[in-house]
């Protein structure tokens, strides 16, 4: 079994480890930096305007990620509510970070006055390149997985995972997650110059990933359920494609073709 920290005992101290499952969410992050930052660039945007947001926005999506788990596994905490700060032992859940994150974006855009819509369109590709890249965190800790395999001739990666703990096979759902997510996030940058309204990416995003994630927290043994037989990834799931679907149809009276900004973090187009 890979062992889940990339270096132990950092500077010599004992207890202070650097986790590659932390690395790897790092990586999507950077990556995902630069990704929104030259996409801003070629809109007209100062690419400095994405550091900002993210001082907002990844503050908010931690916060959201840790209590949309908490909230729904409860009385694992109940006894012990100091347990909830305890995020090493881990319970983050993406949907969470996703509600953090879009409500650290209505922040952003009503302090500066940037479209909200523009803005979700910006990053949204980062965002499903991030998730993509995240997903191998939960290879490495072993965990996020699906149903047991007990077909020898199925027993291989990347259509099943070997968990060490359990001495078991069992479905790849990360490793489906992660490719599902990929192929959005191609999706996003073939359109991201042929959008018709602004918010069309944001809307794609929301019924491509929540259809994937609705089959695939399907398979997975670990999911959080709101009541029996439906999980709630699966619910969120399904509201994000809905919300998606009328996004689209309803373009032409809510959203405006492309709005235009003004602001401090347009760049300077005047001639020298």
């Amino acid at each position: 079994m890979t062992n889940r920290f990339l270096v132990q005992n950092l500077f010599g101290i004992e207890g202070l480890d650097i986790a590659w499952y932390g690395a790897i969410i790092a990586f999507g992050i950077i990556i995902g930096v630069w990704l929104a930052g030259r996409e801003a660039e070629r809109q007209g945007i100062k690419g400095e305007m994405i550091f900002d947001f993210l001082i907002i926005v990844l503050p908010l999506a931690i916060i959201g990620a840790r209590a949309y788990y908490v909230i729904f596994e409860w009385a694992n905490y109940v006894d012990n509510p100091m347990r909830i700060f305890a995020i090493r032992e881990g319970g983050l859940a993406i949907y969470g970070g996703v509600i953090g994150g879009f409500i650290g974006a209505l922040i952003f855009a009503k302090i500066n006055r940037f479209p909200l819509l523009r803005l979700t369109d910006i990053v949204v590709p980062s965002l499903i390149l991030g998730q993509a890249i995240g997903r191998w965190g939960n290879f490495v800790n072993q965990e996020a997985f699906g149903n047991l395999v007990t077909n020898p001739n199925l027993q291989f990666f990347p259509y099943a995972v070997f968990i060490e703990r359990l001495g078991e096979w069992h479905q790849a759902t990360f490793f489906y997650e992660s490719m599902w997510n990929l192929c959005i996030f191609a999706v996003l940058i073939y359109f991201r110059k042929r959008t018709k309204f602004t918010g069309q990416l944001l809307a794609t995003y929301f019924m491509g990933y929540g259809l994937g994630r609705f089959w695939i927290e399907g398979l997975r043994t670990d999911s959080l359920y709101l009541i029996p037989g439906l999980r709630v990834s699966q619910a969120f799931s399904l509201i994000l494609i809905i919300i998606g679907i009328l996004m689209f149809v309803f373009r032409k009276k809510l959203f405006k073709e492309h709005l235009e900004y003004e602001g401090k973090y347009r760049m300077d187009r005047s001639p020298k």
